[in-house]
């Protein structure tokens, strides 16, 4: 059978070189339109991380207490149906502990919070699986990325098993979720969103630059996964509102190193439970990130000045200290909403350009991994 990735050949009559051209034309198309597909997702996914932050600075995440992948999508439509939903929520210690009282209108409004991130979640998860499901059908999908992509949505599957084991933990003995279930269940998310990048820049071309040195393609990557370890400290912030423990910059309660960091036994927990300790951990990586970044951008001008690699490591410098700004903004103003969210959402563009910028260093993917040119 033949595909848009290969064509009819046989040792004793190997492919033209005509024929080749034809065929790395094929996978330049099929590769753009992917590019636009994943494109999409990233889109999708960042429009979901938005309103999943939104979501937890609402504190709406437990007014659906119900998990129902399917047929959760419809909302309810009628005034029995709100009844049913808001007499469910009046179950759970959040409501009964916080909210206690709340009417029906002030239970839509958190409840809609809800339901568009589950909402979005779904459509994400159609998004990413259907358009697959064609390119695999009609050929157009290059075997290097098969599993890949095919391991993308099942971690796509998890993630949204992650989000019910988060909410669960908020059912029962707690008034809310569990800030280490929140962490992994947003830290989750930026791992596949990161991967996607990474599969989508392997698709698009390349610039010819060389490599300024193994240690600056080794710096890049290395600040990807500590943006990635410092998104996992800021959710640890926001599941414990950490955010409000100190409200003053530079200093922390009038010092370097504020008292009461290590107030929990064992030591450990501190790291994880302790607001004051979580949100001094959450600055001090922000601090050695923003030098890295800074070491990473200068180590680019004198080793590979004036190339694509070295323009990248600026903008991701810049991209870094705008993250560091809204963060600072975030602390002094005691978290507002917008400021907060805005912290959430360019963390996510922080990383996905650091991801890009990381898998530049490797070139695109071979237009002739599944042609066998024969002499």
């Amino acid at each position: 059978m033949t595909t848009s990735l290969d064509f009819p050949h046989t040792a004793e009559q190997p492919p033209t070189a005509q024929a080749i051209v034809r065929t790395q034309a094929r996978i330049r198309r099929n590769r753009a339109v992917q590019r636009v597909w994943l494109g999409l997702v990233l889109v999708a996914i960042f429009a979901l991380v938005l309103v999943g932050g939104a979501t937890r600075l609402t504190d709406s995440g437990l007014s659906i207490t119900e998990w129902k992948p399917i047929h959760g999508v419809i909302p309810p439509l009628s005034e029995a149906e709100w009844q049913e939903e808001l007499e469910l929520y009046r179950q759970i210690p959040e409501y009964q502990l916080i909210n206690k009282g709340m009417s029906l209108d002030e239970f839509k409004v958190i409840y809609w919070w809800e339901w568009a991130h589950r909402f979005l979640a779904r459509g994400v998860g159609v998004l990413f699986a259907v358009p697959l499901l064609v390119f695999w059908v009609t050929g157009r999908i290059e075997k290097r990325l098969r599993w890949p992509l095919v391991g993308l949505f099942f971690l796509g599957g998890l993630q949204g098993a992650v989000g019910w084991w988060m909410v669960a933990s908020g059912l029962v003995d707690r008034v809310d979720v569990s800030q280490y279930r929140l962490a992994t269940h947003l830290t989750l998310a930026c791992l596949i969103f990161a991967a996607i990048v990474w599969v989508m820049r392997g698709l698009a071309p390349h610039s010819s630059d060389p490599v300024p040195s193994f240690g600056f393609r080794r710096g890049a990557g290395a600040l990807s996964l500590l943006i990635l370890v410092q998104i996992y400290l800021g959710a640890l912030v926001a599941g414990l509102d950490a955010g409000l423990a100190s409200s003053t910059w530079p200093l922390m309660n009038g010092a370097i190193v504020p008292e009461g960091l290590m107030a929990i036994s064992p030591a450990w927990r501190n790291i994880f439970e302790n607001e004051l300790t979580v949100q001094f951990v959450h600055r001090m990586a922000g601090y050695l990130l923003f030098a890295l970044a800074a070491w990473h951008m200068v180590a680019g001008i004198m080793r590979g000045r004036g190339s694509t690699h070295c323009r990248r490591a600026v903008v991701l410098f810049v991209l870094v200290t705008i993250q560091a700004m809204i963060g600072i903004i975030t602390i002094v103003t005691q978290v507002p909403f917008g400021w907060a969210l805005a912290h959430q959402g360019w963390a996510v563009v922080v990383l996905g350009f650091a991801v890009a910028h990381w898998r530049g260093f490797y070139g695109a993917y071979p237009l002739q991994t599944e042609i066998q040119v024969r002499n």
